[in-house]
C-alpha cells in the first residue's frame, strides 16, 4: 500500500513538475492592438490552435492612444507585434524606423492595394474598416428628422447638436473621416473645403468620441439620433435590435485597414514570425469576415447583412504615405478649431 501511494504521489508530483516547466517554456508575445474587444478571444483562440506554445499578451485602446505609446516607446519600445492597428499609423511608424520588414507566407495572397509595396512590406493588411453612419430611425421620428443621404445633409442646420463623431487625434475612424473628406472637398493648409466643410458639421456636433464605435453606441441606444461610425459596429449593433439604418454617404467612404507588423527589435522575432504567417493565412481572414465586408484576401469574407455589395467601390481613393506624413499638421489643425467638444478622457 504504501510503495503504492508513494508510486502514485511520485507520479502526480511529476506530472505537475512537467506541466509547470511546460507552461514556464511557453513564449510570450506583447501585442499592440487596436482591435475591438469582441474580436480579440476569437483571434487568439485561432491562432493557438495552431501555436499553443505562443501566449499572446494583449496591450488595447484605440487607434490614435495605440499609436502615440508606440512613438512614445520609440527609443524603449516594449512591443514585439502590432496587430490590428490602422495602416496610417503603421506608414508613420515606417517611417521612424520602428518596424521590421517581413513577408509572411501568405504574403502573395493579399491583394497589393492592401500591403506596403516594398519587398519585404514593412506591413499588410488584414482587413477593411470603412465610414458607416448609425442612423436612430426611432428618434429619428420623434423629432421629425430626414435620413441623410450625403456627408454635406450632415451639415444642414436641422441635425443641429444630434450627431457624435470619434475625435481623429484618438480615434482611427475619426482620422479616416477627416481625411476622407479633405481629399472629397480640398484641403489647402487649412483653407480648403474640407474645413469649411468640418466648421458647418462642427455646428451640428454635440461631442467628439475617444472611441470609433462609441457614436454609434450612442446612437443605437438612442442618446442621440447620429453617430459617425464604422460598418463592424453598425452592423453588430443593428444585429442585437438596435433601431437604427446604416447609412453609407454618396460622395465616398473613409477607409482604413487594420495592419499587422512586427516591431524592430523584438527579442522573440521566431514567435512573431509565426503569428504573422497565421494572421495572413485563410484560416485568419475567414475570421476577419465575419465582421468586416473586405479583407485583404480577396473572395474570403461572407457578405455581411446590411453593407451594400458594392461596399468596396464607394471607398475614397486612400493614400497611407500622405495621410501618414501630414497626420501631425492636420490634428494639430482641427485640434485648434474643434477640440472644444471632446469628450473628457478618464483619468
Amino acid at each position: 500500500m504504501r510503495s503504492s501511494l508513494a508510486l502514485k504521489t511520485t507520479l502526480v508530483l511529476g506530472l505537475a513538475a512537467f506541466a509547470a516547466a511546460a507552461f514556464a517554456q511557453k513564449t510570450q508575445l506583447l501585442v499592440y492592438t487596436a482591435l475591438e474587444t469582441d474580436q480579440l478571444k476569437a483571434y487568439q483562440e485561432g491562432f493557438n490552435k495552431l501555436h499553443p506554445e505562443i501566449e499572446l499578451k494583449w496591450v488595447r485602446d484605440s487607434t490614435g492612444v495605440i499609436t502615440a505609446k508606440l512613438l512614445a516607446e520609440k527609443a524603449n519600445p516594449q512591443a514585439d507585434v502590432v496587430m490590428g492597428v490602422a495602416a496610417t499609423s503603421l506608414a508613420l511608424m515606417d517611417k521612424n524606423g520602428m518596424l521590421e520588414p517581413y513577408a509572411p507566407l501568405n504574403l502573395d495572397a493579399i491583394m497589393s492595394q492592401y500591403r506596403d509595396k516594398k519587398k519585404p512590406p514593412a506591413w499588410w493588411g488584414m482587413d477593411v474598416w470603412g465610414a458607416t453612419v448609425c442612423f436612430n430611425t426611432v428618434e429619428a421620428q420623434k423629432r421629425n428628422l430626414p435620413k441623410p443621404e450625403t456627408w454635406k445633409d450632415l451639415a444642414k442646420p436641422v441635425y443641429k447638436g444630434q450627431i457624435v463623431m470619434p475625435n481623429p487625434a484618438s480615434s482611427g475612424t475619426g482620422y479616416f473621416d477627416v481625411t476622407a473628406w479633405l481629399s472629397l472637398f480640398g484641403d489647402d493648409g487649412g483653407k480648403g473645403g474640407g474645413w469649411k466643410y468640418m466648421d458647418a458639421l462642427h455646428e451640428n456636433i454635440a461631442q467628439y468620441t475617444h472611441s470609433g464605435s462609441k457614436p454609434c453606441n450612442m446612437a443605437a441606444s438612442g442618446e442621440y439620433v447620429m453617430g459617425i461610425s464604422f460598418e463592424y459596429r453598425a452592423n453588430s449593433n443593428k444585429a442585437k435590435g438596435a433601431p437604427i439604418d446604416l447609412v453609407f454617404p454618396k460622395e465616398g467612404l473613409g477607409w482604413d485597414l487594420e495592419a499587422f507588423a512586427i516591431h524592430k527589435g523584438t527579442k522573440k522575432l521566431e514567435a512573431a514570425k509565426k503569428l504573422a504567417d497565421w494572421a495572413s493565412s485563410k484560416d485568419a481572414m475567414l475570421l476577419y469576415g465575419k465582421n468586416f465586408a473586405i479583407t485583404a484576401q480577396p473572395g474570403v469574407a461572407a457578405p455581411l447583412p446590411n453593407v451594400p455589395k458594392d461596399y468596396e467601390a464607394r471607398l475614397v481613393k486612400m493614400d497611407f504615405g500622405w495621410a501618414a506624413e501630414n497626420r501631425e499638421r492636420i490634428l494639430a489643425e482641427w485640434t485648434k478649431r474643434y477640440d472644444s467638444k471632446s469628450e473628457k478622457r478618464s483619468p
